[in-house]
């Protein structure tokens, strides 16, 4: 079966050719890439590994590895900024759209405003739909030209670089499409809502 194409994203975000502007306050730039978890990191089989989209109880669309490995996939180069303050500047990713999965399960339209992202391990974040569609996010699968090691959230993790780098969750299963913003496992204990940084929204009240 032949490679799916691949695109260049995201959609409708312009690059800069120096730093100056790229750095949000209260961030520092790291060459390292710094492993950060809640808990202990799980090693999730291929073989039995699937992601779904999900409204209230009902499955909209899911896929195994292979399925998922056949859809349309996209690179980028994204700057990545985490809430304890360090920033990575052009890294590159491959993976799914949030788009493509729509398209894939026959969606014109999110069904809802907000969605809940459930990941191995029982972590959840929440992030509105807007910050997911329109070439905003996507599943990523490849760092750098290879497959996402387990301790970056590998097999596939959720990549939404405009937002602090804890909304990118780890071992991401499934996207939970919900009526109304709720928090997720880091902003139940006092993390902001949202978590823009180029507003500092690092806890709740920022």
């Amino acid at each position: 079966m032949s490679e799916p194409p691949i695109s260049r994203g995201f959609k409708g975000r312009k690059r800069q050719d120096v730093q100056a502007g790229r750095v949000p306050p209260g961030q520092h730039l790291t060459s390292d890439f710094p492993v950060l978890s809640a808990g202990p990191t799980p090693e999730p089989k291929l073989a039995s590994w699937s992601f779904a989209l999900q409204e209230a109880g009902s499955l909209l669309g899911k896929w195994n590895w292979d399925e998922f490995g056949a859809l349309p996939q996209t690179e980028v180069t994204v700057d990545i900024h985490c809430v304890t303050t360090w920033s990575k500047l052009d890294t590159h990713w491959r993976g799914v759209t949030i788009d493509a999965l729509l398209e894939a399960a026959g969606l014109d339209e999110p069904p809802s405003a907000y969605a809940m992202l459930h990941c191995d391990g029982g972590y959840t974040t929440n992030v509105p739909v807007e910050d997911l569609i329109e070439g905003k996010a996507m599943v990523a699968t490849h760092y750098e030209g290879q497959p996402l090691t387990p301790e970056h959230g590998g097999p596939a993790r959720l990549l939404v670089p405009h937002l602090y780098f804890w909304k990118s969750a780890k071992w991401v299963r499934r996207l939970r499409f919900i009526d109304s913003d709720e928090p997720g496992f880091w902003e139940s204990l006092g993390y902001h809502l949202y978590g823009d940084p180029w507003r500092e929204q690092r806890y709740a009240g920022d």
